[in-house]
Order: structure tokens, then C-alpha cells, then sequence
């Protein structure tokens, strides 16, 4: 069987074997095989922790270069007396400003906040994922109607400028499947990439319904996979492939383990289609993943792309009882510079008010 290529229910349960590991050392590194660390993972350097803010929780921090030479940074926020499910229905996605991608980033302004009934959006907004694209400026983002997850639609605000006004939409910008499909639960992760032909490609994350309400497993429910929605125009309307999903690990797992991933970001760059995303079980719940693909619908076996933020030396507190993702990284998203990646904006539990914060790398 070729590693190379990750056909859509292909088994590879004979592989996952081999390659998994539970972390579970300070040295997680040294756990791990050669062969299942990407190219990716042997360039990055920590820079450290940003936007670590006193009464909130920061997630989902997307940066991008402005014409003033700044950074910046598209994120979400929500309020620390939510704890951490806040994100699901109290979340606001807000716009800081950096002179250089080490920080220090500075606050500038709520960009989205929830709109309140009636709308689509109305209980949050969350996943900022920013883009330039023909001339526009064009933040993809997660929102809810009732703050449940079967509520999570995808939405696109466009605006000329990065300091906005930005054009709110009306409608979600792509819809769930019908009852019984693969994403019949939600569209949520967007990862927009424009395609070398000129197409606009939307990669996003769902799973099926029924598969998450009858799940064994304990710890993560359901089977996420990625399917993949394509448009002529940036603001669609987006069609989904028609051999969706275009990543499943559901092959790789057993009745008592699943293996999924979210948090995709993709980019193209040397004439193939890169991702980067959160591992949920193909090798652990602490690491990255790294997959490519040359046509962006058939992907690679994956590799590790990133550690915990222990494995790189860094010292932090013991971890407090209520964060139990902490010191784990989370919604990896680069920052490109004519197209190719110089630094990786993470988001992980801990930081001085023991929240969360954005965790930067330079690409070296």
C-alpha cells in the first residue's frame, strides 16, 4: 500500500498501527519515529506566547500582512466566565495590529460580534480565517443561530480595507448536506485557498449526525472529515465535490477509537496543495498533522507537523484543573509572504491568566 497517496475510504488501519503514539513524555520527540515528522516540522522555532488577554479566552488567530507593512490578526474571543465552551455561543472575532509578527500585538477592534436572534450568527462568531483575494479582503468565519454545534454554518464579510467596513452576509455562505449525509451536522474550519486555474476552493469540516450521537468513543465524539466546495466567483455560490469527503480517517480507527482531525489551513505553494491541522488520534491529541496533494482532492498519509509547546523547550506553570487541553496547539494558521509561510499562529490553553492566547513560530 502507497503512504503517498490517501484515497477517501481507503483502510489504513495496518498503518495506524505501526505509526501511533500516545504523548505522553516531556520529550514527546523522542516517541515519535523519524518517518512520521514532516519536512515542515524541522523549521519551526517558538517565538512565544501573544494577545494574552485578562478576561478572556483568544482562539483562532489568523494573520495576514497589510499594506502598511503590519501585521494583522484576525481573532476570537470570549469571556473568561464562560470557560472554555464559551466559544460556542458568547465568541466575537476581533482585529489586532502588530509591527512585526514577534508582537507586541495591539487591540484595535471588534471585526463580528453575535447579532442576536433571528440571525444565522446570532449566538457567536468564531474560526476568523483571513484572505486577500482579487483585490478584496475576504474574512471566512464560523457562526451559530442557538449556540449548538448542528447550528454551525459557514459565513464570508468582505470589506476593501482590513480596518473594514466590512460587508456583513446575510445568509450563510455554505449550507450542511441533506439528513443522512456525511456533513449533514454543520459546515464549520473554513480553509480557503485560490486555486492556480483561478477557482475559489473551500475546504470545511463536518461529520454526520447520527455518527455523533452513537459514538463509543468517550472522548471525541463522531468522525470529523473535510469535504471540499468549489466557486467561479469569491463570493460563490460554492459546490461541493461530488467525491466528498476528500480526507476521512474513519478507516483508521476501530470501534473504540476514533481518528479525525479539524482546524485544516491550506496553501499552495512549489505546484502542490499543502494542510496543516490538528491531529484527534492518528498519532495523538497533542500533535499537528501535515498532509499535501497535487490535484488538492487526493491527500498524502499524514505526518506530524508540530509538537506540544513542552517539546520545545519552553517552561510553563503546572497545568490548573479547569483547562484540560493545556499546553496543547490548536487552529494552526501561517503568516505568507508571497506565498510562502514565515511564521505559525497556534492557539493554545495557559498563559499568564491561565486562559488562552495565540502561541507564535518563525518558519525558518
Amino acid at each position: 500500500m502507497n503512504r503517498r497517496t490517501f484515497l477517501t475510504g481507503l483502510a489504513l488501519a495496518p498503518f495506524a498501527r505501526a505509526w501511533a503514539v500516545f504523548i505522553r513524555d516531556e520529550k514527546p520527540s523522542l516517541l515519535l519515529p523519524k518517518r512520521s515528522f514532516a519536512k515542515f516540522s524541522k523549521h519551526l522555532k517558538p517565538v512565544g506566547r501573544q494577545l494574552e488577554m485578562e478576561d478572556y479566552f483568544v482562539w483562532c488567530n489568523s494573520p495576514i500582512y497589510g499594506p502598511d507593512g503590519r501585521v494583522h490578526l484576525f481573532f476570537s474571543r470570549w469571556p473568561k466566565s464562560k470557560g472554555m465552551g464559551g466559544w460556542l455561543n458568547s465568541c466575537e472575532i476581533c482585529r489586532a495590529v502588530a509591527d512585526r509578527p514577534e508582537g507586541p500585538f495591539a487591540f484595535q477592534e471588534v471585526v463580528l460580534a453575535p447579532r442576536g436572534p433571528g440571525f444565522w450568527d446570532a449566538t457567536t462568531c468564531h474560526n476568523p480565517h483571513i484572505q486577500h483575494v482579487d483585490g478584496r479582503y475576504a474574512l471566512f468565519f464560523m457562526g451559530t443561530s442557538n449556540g449548538k454545534t448542528d447550528t454551525k454554518r459557514i459565513g464570508l464579510a468582505l470589506a476593501d480595507k482590513l480596518e473594514g467596513p466590512w460587508t456583513r452576509p446575510d445568509a450563510p455562505l455554505l449550507l450542511p448536506g441533506p439528513e443522512g449525509a456525511w456533513d449533514d451536522h454543520c459546515t464549520t474550519n473554513p480553509a480557503f485557498v485560490k486555486h492556480p486555474n483561478g477557482q475559489c476552493w473551500l475546504y470545511y469540516k463536518s461529520w454526520n449526525t447520527n455518527e455523533y450521537q452513537t459514538s463509543k468513543d468517550p472522548v471525541v465524539r463522531g468522525n470529523r472529515k473535510y469535504g471540499l466546495a468549489v466557486a467561479e466567483r469569491l463570493e460563490g455560490p460554492y459546490v461541493k465535490f461530488a467525491g466528498n469527503p476528500v480526507i476521512d480517517f474513519s478507516r483508521l480507527g476501530n470501534n473504540e477509537q476514533n481518528k479525525q482531525f479539524e482546524d485544516a489551513f491550506v496553501w499552495h505553494q512549489h505546484g502542490k496543495f499543502n494542510l496543516l491541522a490538528r491531529d484527534m488520534g492518528v498519532y495523538s491529541h497533542e500533535v499537528g498533522l501535515y498532509l499535501d496533494s497535487h490535484d488538492g482532492r487526493q491527500w498524502s498519509y499524514p505526518k506530524v507537523a508540530f509538537l506540544p509547546i513542552r517539546a520545545y523547550g519552553v517552561q510553563e506553570p503546572p497545568a490548573p484543573k479547569n483547562l484540560k487541553r493545556y499546553g496543547r496547539l490548536e487552529r494552526p494558521q501561517l503568516l505568507l509572504r508571497d506565498g510562502k509561510p514565515e511564521y505559525m499562529f497556534c492557539a493554545s490553553q495557559g498563559g499568564r491568566f491561565m486562559t488562552a492566547s495565540s502561541f507564535v513560530f518563525k518558519i525558518t
